[in-house]
């Protein structure tokens, strides 16, 4: 049985810990130094992952000898897989080590991109963009990292900066995949993410540490399986149920099924002695109203990149539409992207002023004013693309400020599965807003030389429903308790008392894995 360390034989850290303490070499300063910046990268990767085949979605079943709704699961099988690997890896990595597992998600993200550019068959591309979804991971895990080897006083805007990874990747994939499309074969797109993966893995192989910090039992397979069983299911229902036909039996059994699923998942989980998901940890409030409030923006967010692209595209000739090019559609989704990496600092300077819970209240009611604002400035598009990025102001806000949230409130050792439920929850409102949108554009409808498109108001009621959603997470966000220590977020108090199992008491103690730290973690500290 693993002992655990003698603390008072390691070398200090946090902001006080000077160099003349701590020698290191060139190599490991320079690796110390590359940690955030690599971490960051593999996060903009991701969301470049989820966005760069929108572009290719109408040449693609011309391409592939496919139909357009077979076609349409290049997209759905990187959201389901992304959604149901967040937690089990979040939960693997806590258990076996970050390092292997973020390295693992990476290589296999690799892997699927490099199938996509050999092949033109749809059946290995729509399992190869499964594969992809692997990457979903790489954020939540990142988060935990850099808990683990940053001092105090960095991980906050560290933090931060990975989160808003998510924007700045989501807003470049599509001008990137538009440009790549339009001058090259579509193959050439996934050449070029299958060199990005594969930098970014060595990158991470030789820059991440292996993390001290792990959860000592066993990983729990039966629960896996059925929280995979019902994501699955409740997601395919969510996303193919305005194409199957919300009362058609596909549709029906697919949720039935997620339901059922999901339903005894929490009923393991609660009896488990080493839970998938602590959900008695999660249910509490200052980790519970954070979960809620990812769905909720996660809607909002989603609902700013659906409409503004399909709004700017429509032709003039439906009364508003500006008949914009995809590329141009892309650009206007730019701006927003860059701002939310700026935001990532105003995010973290606010949580540590004010704590994480202001900072989710302003960003929320931000989004709200910005859908506000759109339902009455959509005519131009420059007030467009003003609206757009005052919706990703207030959503660098609330991304960065929620991660921020979690690490408060959870032990040091469960930080990969409770980000990762996190995500989670941001991609179900993400899935929720995709059905919704697309529901109420092919509800209101006008016809244009025989094509129908949707109306003014269509989009006007999508904005409407996001400013909701927004004002729901502000209402979230006011009901948090007070600003807690900042100690919370290094050394979190749920660690000295672990939350115990629902029948055993089991304790899930911070189980270090060396007798010493690593090599380079002997240097002087962030």
């Amino acid at each position: 049985m693993e002992q655990p360390r003698d603390h008072s034989a390691s070398p200090p850290t946090g902001p006080d810990a000077g160099p003349e303490a701590h020698p290191a070499t060139l190599g490991a300063r320079v690796r110390r130094r590359l940690l955030v910046p690599v971490l960051a990268f593999g996060g903009v990767l991701m969301a470049l992952m989820q966005t760069v085949v929108v572009p290719m979605l109408p040449d693609l079943p011309r391409a592939t000898g496919s139909s357009p709704s077979t076609v349409s699961w290049m997209l759905t099988a990187t959201l389901v897989t992304g959604a149901v690997l967040n937690p089990v890896l979040g939960r693997a990595g806590d258990m076996y080590g970050k390092r292997p597992v973020l390295i693992g998600a990476l290589v296999t993200m690799t892997v699927g991109s490099a199938l996509c550019a050999l092949t033109s068959d749809i059946r290995v591309l729509i399992a190869a963009r499964a594969m992809q979804g692997a990457a979903a991971a790489v954020v939540p895990l990142a988060t935990s990292i850099l808990r683990d080897e940053l001092a105090g006083h960095r991980i906050g805007s560290s933090v931060a900066l990975m989160s808003s990874t998510v924007g700045i990747g989501a807003a470049l994939g599509l001008p990137l995949a538009s440009v790549v499309v339009e001058h090259a074969d579509w193959h050439a797109l996934f050449w070029v993410t299958t060199a990005l993966g594969t930098l970014t893995a060595i990158a991470s192989w030789w820059v991440v540490p292996n993390s001290p910090v792990r959860t000592r039992g066993r990983f729990d397979v039966a629960g896996a399986v059925l929280l995979s069983v019902g994501l699955v299911a409740l997601l395919l229902a969510l996303s193919k149920g305005a194409v199957w036909g919300w009362g058609s039996m596909p549709v029906a059994v697919s949720a039935a099924t997620g339901v059922v699923a999901l339903g005894l998942w929490v009923w393991r989980q609660l009896r488990a002695r080493e839970p998938l998901v602590d959900l008695r940890l999660a249910g509490r409030r200052t980790v519970a109203l954070p979960h809620t409030a990812a769905l909720l923006t996660g809607f909002a967010f989603y609902a700013n990149w659906l409409a503004t692209a399909q709004l700017v595209q429509a032709p003039t000739s439906t009364g508003y539409g500006l008949g914009a090019s995809a590329l141009t559609a892309s650009l206007c989704l730019v701006p927003g992207g860059l701002v939310m990496v700026c935001m990532s600092s105003v995010s973290a300077r606010l949580s540590a002023a004010r704590g994480g819970r202001w900072t989710l209240l302003a960003g929320s009611l931000v989004i709200a004013g910005a859908y506000v604002f759109r339902i009455f400035t959509s005519g131009t598009l420059w007030t467009i693309v003003l609206g757009a990025t005052l919706c990703s102001v207030g959503t660098g806000l609330v991304y960065s400020a929620l991660p921020t949230l979690v690490l408060q409130a959870v032990p040091q050792e469960q930080t990969a599965s409770a980000t990762g439920l996190n995500v989670l929850m941001r991609t179900m409102g993400q899935s929720v807003c995709s059905t919704t949108v697309v529901a109420v554009l092919a509800q209101f409808t006008t016809d244009v030389h025989g094509t129908a498109y949707p109306t003014l108001h269509a989009y006007l009621i999508v904005f409407a429903l996001a400013a909701a959603a927004a004002l729901a997470a502000a209402c979230t966000a006011a009901a948090l308790p007070g600003r807690p220590s900042a100690k919370s977020v290094t050394d979190p108090a749920p660690s000295a008392a672990p939350a115990a199992g629902p029948a055993t008491g089991t304790a899930r103690a911070r189980v270090p894995v060396a007798s010493a730290p690593p090599k380079w973690r002997s240097a002087p500290a962030y």
